[in-house]
């Protein structure tokens, strides 16, 4: 995980011409351990928009949808 950020971040901070880091301090992935934690996380996920203020209503944003929720 730590190579994909980083190589993310250099990747963006080029295209964009921009510098410093790109990732949220404090952000830790983690695995999922079984089918019984994937509902709740892929919720958690199409809700980001929703909590970020992108969109009004969950609906709005194209994937909401997904077979999993």
């Amino acid at each position: 995980m730590q190579t994909t950020k980083s190589r993310s971040t250099l990747t963006i901070n080029r295209a964009s011409n921009r510098v410093g880091a790109l990732w949220q301090s404090g952000y830790h992935d983690r695995a999922l351990r079984d089918d019984e934690d994937l509902l709740p996380f892929a919720r958690y996920i199409v809700a980001n928009p929703l909590r970020a203020g992108l969109v009004e209503k969950i609906g709005d944003y194209p994937l909401w949808d997904a077979c999993w929720l």
